[in-house]
């Protein structure tokens, strides 16, 4: 699928206008995201700019798959889970949806995009290539309902999931250039388009919050493009989670340890290493450029190595998640909240 890249400034203009429009319907709505002993901001700001990355994203690739004649199946499978996902984070912004019926929801539109990915690609796996079948399935819907919602979980400080969405996008896209695989790259590099304009507007201090349609709809979409890419070569899924390891590992320690202490684990909380970084520094900019900075100059060259050199991508991983958990750690991950 070829791809102008004139695509790019207009897909970044139109999530940047669109997240403008929202931002005025959201404080003419009053749907503002007010601080209380939860939060990590001081001030009320407007809710739900995500939906500007939703709508920007899907309509690129329902236009391209038409302009192009692309393949329908590639296209579906973000749309629908997609589209699916937004709906349900933006009902849930705007009221109240139940844990059970969201998870459901979470489940049916992971379900979606396995179905027109055909399950879980072969993995390669310290030198093995395993072929999972229905084990790979359940473990693939686990991964990407997961990863949706660990995405909700990292949007906690202005700027770090559209930062961190970028970064991953980008980095794929340069893995994929240097490594041939071509087609990959419009999904990825329109959906950083589409990231990019709402940043303008949610970069620290930010003039709108993300949301739940959005947060979760980018969650899915990254997992779902990193299945894509493993269709594709498999080499190229241990690069994606790579890419994504500082918003795994926190999210899965944090869970982790609330979960070894018997804590509710769907109660709203500020236990997240991010979350007492930014505290402990009393600003959001230093913890996201941080993000920023352990994604280019440790993560980046980890995944190129796996996605160009070939070493093996489960033990290239493994070093990349250690020092990674030991920061997590060490920013105090999972503990109780301090009063």
């Amino acid at each position: 699928m070829d791809l102008n890249l004139w695509w790019v400034p207009v897909i970044a203009l139109t999530a940047l206008a669109l997240t403008w429009v929202l931002r005025r319907y959201a404080i003419a709505r009053s749907l503002m995201d007010i601080p209380n002993v939860r939060s990590s901001h001081s001030l009320p700001t407007p809710r739900g700019g995500g939906v500007a990355i939703v709508l920007s994203f899907l309509f690129a690739i329902m236009l391209l798959a038409i302009e192009q004649d692309a393949d329908w199946s590639s296209t579906l499978v973000l749309f629908g889970s997609g589209l699916g996902i937004a709906i349900l984070g933006f009902l849930d912004d705007h009221g109240h949806i139940a844990a059970r019926w969201r998870l459901l929801g979470h489940f049916c539109a992971a379900g979606w995009g396995l179905f027109w990915l055909r399950g879980l690609p072969p993995v390669d796996v310290f030198g093995a290539t395993l072929n999972l079948g229905w084990l790979g399935v359940v473990l693939a819907l686990l991964y990407l309902v997961w990863l949706l919602n660990l995405y909700n979980f990292m949007d906690g400080i202005d700027g770090i999931a559209s930062v961190e969405a970028i970064f991953v996008c980008l980095g794929a896209c340069l893995i994929y250039v240097l490594a041939g695989h071509v087609a990959l790259i419009p999904a990825p590099l329109l959906l950083a388009a589409a990231v990019g304009g709402f940043l303008f507007w949610n970069f620290p201090p930010a003039r709108i919050f993300m949301g739940d349609a959005g947060s979760g709809f980018l969650g899915i979409i990254l997992g779902l493009l990193s299945l894509q890419a493993a269709w594709i070569a498999p080499e190229l899924l241990w690069c994606w989670l790579i890419l994504l390891g500082v918003f795994i590992v926190d999210a899965t320690v944090t869970l982790l340890r609330r979960l070894l202490r018997g804590e509710k684990v769907y109660v709203a909380h500020r236990s997240h290493a991010y979350q007492f970084a930014a505290r402990q520094y009393n600003a959001h900019l230093p913890v996201t450029l941080a993000v920023l900075v352990v994604n280019v100059f440790w993560l980046l060259p980890l995944a190129l190595a796996v996605g160009l050199f070939g070493f093996d991508g489960a033990t290239v991983l493994v070093i990349a998640y250690c020092p990674l958990i030991l920061l997590a750690v060490k920013f105090h991950a999972g503990e109780l909240e301090r009063v």
